[in-house]
């Protein structure tokens, strides 16, 4: 047996039907949530409807996204790890060439391509802390301290942090923080300090809410007064700032078991098809609401059940892994997946405030489905290897 041949029958085949049933489901529901959208003319007569155009382009984005996923799972997470410095690197780049654009979402254009370099930069800094974390004490004993993990964690963690905070994207920015503490966790750092960090860290929430958070962003605090208010039952101005979370958090109330199905019209009770889900993001930001009100809750609870089985088959898969470099890599991709499904799904029923942030492998969300394909990639590539050894040189003994 070849050894491709071996790491294709060696494939965790559980991940491979998880990952690819939820963007299957993806591409459905995008095509109902998506289909209200205003396009041009021209689109409209080649593909007719919005939904249908936007479906389409989410299947060209899987085919790209496949091979990244297989090409990062057939190679050895171990030589894919040295990319971390240069694609973290580029990614700042791009980040501060976004920040300079007059786009509302700060996108960058290249090569014909749309996408939002804030992504780039939280999958470059799993890889580069994945890697550091590792190798760095092997230069020195000193490079293992906590203190010394804690910082390249920080370091890495904040500057992509603050970048995005200045643009505006606070769902994006949030990421960082589960993804933060499970490197902490996975990494190494004794409980003794993940407790003096709790508590500073509490201590520090009044000023950075009053102080930090409105010097980076703007919308972030009108959004988490609404959102807290709206929790206390107080009165919000459901035109203006309160709109977005009142409608789509009645659309995923009145559901009920069945909901009102698959693109629904506006006669059969859908808020979606009258307007009340933002019609222009209800395929990225707020497709859980349009999910919940087609699906109902036997639809929304399938849909986290499948979401449970691919963190779990992470966790799996990290258990079994090699060494701390691949524990890590795999832990921080489950910790980004669930930061995302947990905000996306969140702000939908009024657990979180609205963030914007897409659901992963579901979404309409362009480049973000090829590298949360490309994550995944390299998760199977920690399970696929996950026997090898280094080779260490046999010395010859003496007759």
């Amino acid at each position: 047996m070849t050894p491709f041949l071996r790491k294709i029958l060696g494939l965790n085949w559980v991940l491979v039907l998880v990952m690819y049933g939820l963007l299957i489901f993806g591409v459905f529901m995008i095509e109902s949530a998506a289909r209200h959208v205003v396009v041009s003319k021209e689109l409209l007569n080649q593909f007719g409807t919005a939904g249908l155009y936007y479906a389409w382009m989410q299947k060209r984005w899987i085919l790209i996204g496949s091979v990244a996923y297989f090409a990062a799972a057939f190679v050895d997470y171990r030589w894919i790890r040295w990319l971390g410095i240069p694609f973290y690197a580029v990614s700042m780049g791009l980040m501060v060439m976004a920040m300079q654009q007059d786009d509302s979402v700060h996108r960058l254009t290249l090569f014909g391509l749309s996408f939002q370099p804030a992504q780039l930069g939280i999958s470059s800094g799993i890889l580069l802390i994945a890697w550091l974390i590792q190798d760095l004490p092997k230069l020195h004993r000193w490079l293992g301290a906590p203190m010394v993990r804690i910082g390249i964690i920080g370091v890495i963690a904040a500057v992509p942090f603050l970048m995005v905070m200045k643009m505006g994207d606070m769902g994006s920015a949030l990421v960082w923080i589960p993804v933060s503490i499970v490197a902490l966790l996975i990494g190494g750092v004794p409980f003794r300090y993940l407790s003096l960090m709790t508590l500073l860290g509490a201590g520090l929430i009044p000023l950075l809410y009053f102080v930090a958070l409105p010097l980076v962003s703007t919308r972030g605090p009108q959004r988490i007064d609404t959102w807290l208010s709206m929790m206390q039952g107080q009165e919000v101005n459901i035109a203006d700032e309160g709109y977005a979370p009142h409608n789509i958090s009645m659309a995923v109330g009145k559901a009920g078991w069945k909901g009102v199905g698959w693109k629904a019209t506006a006669e059969q009770g859908s808020l979606h098809a009258k307007g009340f889900i933002p019609r222009e993001t209800a395929h990225n930001d707020y497709i859980f609401a349009v999910i919940a009100e087609e699906l109902g809750f036997r639809g929304s609870l399938l849909l986290l059940t499948t979401f449970a089985l691919l963190l779990i088959q992470g966790l799996f898969i990290a258990f079994y892994s090699r060494d701390m470099s691949g524990r890590l890599l795999v832990c921080l991709v489950v910790a980004l997946f669930f930061a995302h499904v947990f905000e996306s799904i969140g702000m939908c029923v009024l657990l979180m405030p609205i963030t914007g942030i897409p659901l992963p492998l579901v979404s309409y969300s362009g480049t973000f489905v090829v590298i949360c394909m490309l994550l995944l990639g390299l998760v199977q590539s920690v399970w696929i290897h996950r026997d090898e050894r280094p080779q260490v040189p046999v010395q010859p003994t003496g007759a």
